[in-house]
């Protein structure tokens, strides 16, 4: 298979017109091979539309979310990020090439392995997993962007106590098949909410809304 020209029609006939304009976004996504991150089972279908699946239940997001989600937060060479769901690392990796420094969390450490040899292969050196549930994980750290790659039913005030003032975070919120892709900037008085776009997106392992019993 020809990843080089696979990823430059993703870039050019997904990603693009789903309204990622950004150029440094398109740029990322056009040179770091996501097929490197995917488990060899999967490679070739590293630029199809789909979400694709991992171990334990988790799935990737994707490329067109996760190009909508770079763009949303408009990363540029002095922000620290936090990426909540770090997966296969390829998310982290766009982030740590537009970014100053990128910790991911994942809760599972074979997964969190896994992404740390693929940016490590792919010299992408800015860019720290870590092994943590984002509901038990504490930190002092304070972050100027966050990306949740993963839906919650309601925005937990943790994420937003992680955000430096000013700081923004996008996250897909809301009940599945329709989910709202909001971005959340920590103001001095308040979280302000920009509503992105509809989308529909896994869970976050703990951010599912608690099930409604039917008599």
């Amino acid at each position: 298979m020809d990843y080089n020209k696979a990823r430059e029609l993703m870039v050019e006939q997904q990603v693009r017109p789903w309204d990622v304009l950004d150029g440094r976004v398109l740029d990322v996504m056009a040179t770091l091979p996501r097929e490197a991150f995917l488990p060899v089972a999967h490679r070739n279908l590293a630029y199809a539309d789909l979400a694709l699946p991992l171990a334990h239940g988790e799935f990737t997001m994707k490329p067109v979310l996760q190009g909508r989600a770079l763009q949303a937060l408009a990363l540029d060479p002095a922000d620290d990020v936090l990426v909540i769901g770090a997966g296969t690392g390829y998310l982290a990796g766009c982030a740590g090439r537009l970014a100053r420094d990128v910790l991911a969390l994942e809760r599972h450490a074979d997964l969190a392995q896994a992404a740390s040899a693929a940016l490590s292969e792919q010299s992408v050196d800015n860019v720290q997993v870590v092994v943590g549930d984002a509901f038990a994980w504490t930190t002092e750290r304070r972050f100027t962007a966050i990306l949740v790659a993963g839906a919650v039913d309601t925005i937990p005030q943790r994420f937003i106590d992680w955000l430096e003032p000013n700081g923004r975070m996008f996250v897909v919120r809301g009940r599945s098949p329709v989910m709202e892709a909001v971005l959340v900037r920590n103001d001095v008085n308040a979280p302000r909410i920009q509503s992105l776009f509809e989308t529909d997106l896994p869970y976050l392992a703990g951010a599912a809304p608690a099930p409604v019993f039917k008599f």
